[in-house]
């Protein structure tokens, strides 16, 4: 059965988990009317560059976006333009008008259900980094995913993190230090 299962709905892919930072912050202090307009505004940006990038949208819930790509580089490439677009666009803006967002990325095998949902260990891993770790501007790989980047690794940093009762070693493209949590 498993045998069958994995044929029929088995692929490897790189995926991508976005999440929006401060929500709470920002649905306490201007409401839930400000809040989804930002969610609306971070899709605007979001939703063209996952395309751009040879990606597709599997689907959006609340201030998250999952997609997935045929490997790693594009994933990265995908990120790293959303997060430039989004500096450009929040320093014309009052700071309640910011949009930030954390991404995760992971890579390996994992179970299709049509076009709108995965499953698998490297889905859960860059949701949990994407979701749970990452803060605005971070850009969080799995292992595998970092294993993926041929010589563009060393611009990564390697960080470890206990989460869901798991140890994740995992790489951060992002230039600043993580914050002590």
């Amino acid at each position: 059965m498993d045998e069958q299962i994995r044929a029929q709905f088995e692929a490897t892919h790189a995926i991508f988990v976005l999440d929006m930072c401060g929500f709470s912050r920002l649905t306490q202090k201007l409401g839930i009317i400000h809040y989804l307009s930002l969610i609306r505004r971070m899709q605007r940006i979001v939703l063209p560059r996952i395309a751009q990038h040879q990606g597709a949208v599997m689907k959006t819930e609340a201030d998250n976006v999952f997609g997935v790509f045929a490997d790693v580089p594009q994933a990265l490439d995908a990120a790293r333009s959303i997060m430039d677009e989004l500096i450009v666009q929040n320093r014309a803006l009052p700071a309640d008008w910011d949009v930030h967002v954390g991404i995760g990325i992971g890579y390996g095998p994992m179970l299709m259900v049509g076009d709108h949902d995965a499953f698998g260990a490297e889905m859960n891993y860059a949701s949990k980094l994407g979701e749970d770790l990452a803060e605005a501007e971070d850009i969080l790989l799995t292992r595998a995913a970092w294993e993926r980047m041929g010589r563009r690794k060393r611009s990564f940093v390697q960080r470890r993190a206990r989460i869901a009762g798991m140890q994740l070693s995992y790489y951060s493209a992002s230039k600043r230090a993580p914050s002590k949590r």
